[in-house]
């Protein structure tokens, strides 16, 4: 059975009804402070792209897209999104958006290769956003800036949660932690004959900190490894920072104290320039994609700069609402074990 992790005495907070009241409040009022906090005009977005443009966001670069052919348009095949990180960029060029601007967009996707747990699902539901930039703001400077704008969002929706719903007590400390992926190693590297993987470093952090901002997430560690997968056509992970470090990427991670563990609630980053493009493609052996149609625009210096990333709604709702399953917030499918063992253990699946 995939992964399921269910604590002792778990008794859910809000009934199925005021679950689903408080879903709507918490995913109207973040909306609204992300909007203004950050300058950004929502947008309506595709399900899906033509396949074969590069369009699609490839994850790890593993995953496998669902696909469709059309009839109508001599079978050619569409591809369910798995994210609208590149999408965007080419949105906000065509909408010839000045510097400090933005969009955002209800993202839908569907990714089939999910392992299934708590926190992971078929069905992706998050705030995509994409932000433009000046070449001078290529910087992990700016990146924090960001990053406290929407803690700010975060912070000011669970209070709003905990006014309407007291037993929902705000948890989130005053400030974010940040926290280069080289130092997590550095700082929680565990037992000489055992080191901690990253999810493990995570896990450490998280807990110390209460809400951290890991940066560098993509490019080799000192230990030779990535913290993370990032594919390599949207964030920028090899570019020099300041300090001597590499990446302009990052992941925004809270404590989730139902789960005891960590729980990611955005991936974001400044997007590659032409050069670091090139670079993160050679990489990871696919310097092919050049020629797709949205890398020859980017390597052609026709996208905007800019600086975008994604929040999950249901996630979100999961973490503010303290549900210990993403299928308390979403409607999904899962396999019957789970599905079994949740109800066994009063876990209310939407």
């Amino acid at each position: 059975m995939s992964h399921l992790y269910i604590p002792e005495n778990y008794t859910p907070l809000l009934s199925l009804r005021e679950t689903e009241h408080a879903i709507v409040l918490i995913k109207d009022f973040f909306q609204m402070a992300l909007s203004t906090e950050l300058n950004l005009t929502r947008v309506t977005a595709p399900l899906f792209v033509p396949q074969g443009t590069g369009l699609n966001d490839d994850l790890n670069g593993v995953e496998r897209a669902v696909t469709f052919p059309v009839r109508d348009m001599g079978e050619q095949k569409m591809e369910i999104v798995h994210s609208l990180a590149k999408w965007k960029r080419v949105k906000i060029t065509d909408m010839e958006l000045p510097r400090g601007f933005g969009i955002y967009t209800d993202m839908n996707a569907i990714r089939a290769d999910e392992e299934l747990d708590n926190i992971h699902s078929l069905y992706v539901d998050q705030w995509d956003w994409e932000m433009v930039i000046g070449e001078e703001d290529r910087q992990t400077d700016l990146l924090k800036d960001i990053v406290r704008k929407i803690y700010r969002c975060l912070k000011r929706t669970e209070f709003y949660l905990y006014d309407r719903y007291p037993a929902i007590v705000p948890v989130l400390p005053e400030e974010i932690t940040f926290i280069h992926a080289e130092e997590l190693l550095e700082k929680y590297p565990g037992d000489p004959n055992r080191p901690l993987s990253p999810r493990e470093r995570e896990t450490a952090a998280a807990r110390e900190y209460g809400a951290i901002f890991i940066i560098g997430i993509g490019a080799p560690l000192s230990d030779g490894e990535p913290h993370d997968g990032r594919a390599p056509d949207y964030d920028d992970w090899i570019t020099e920072t300041a300090d001597g470090r590499r990446g302009l990427n990052g992941d925004l991670i809270v404590w989730n104290s139902v789960l005891n563990s960590s729980l990611e609630l955005s991936s974001m980053g400044i997007r590659v320039s032409p050069a670091s493009l090139r670079r993160q493609l050679d990489m990871r052996s696919c310097p092919e994609r050049s020629a797709l149609q949205f890398h020859s625009k980017l390597l052609n210096g026709e996208l905007a700069c800019s600086i975008g990333g994604g929040i999950g709604q249901s996630r979100l709702c999961m973490y503010f609402l303290r549900k210990v399953h993403i299928g308390e917030t979403q409607v999904s499918s899962w396999p019957e074990e789970m599905k079994r063992a949740c109800r066994e253990a009063g876990i209310p699946l939407l």
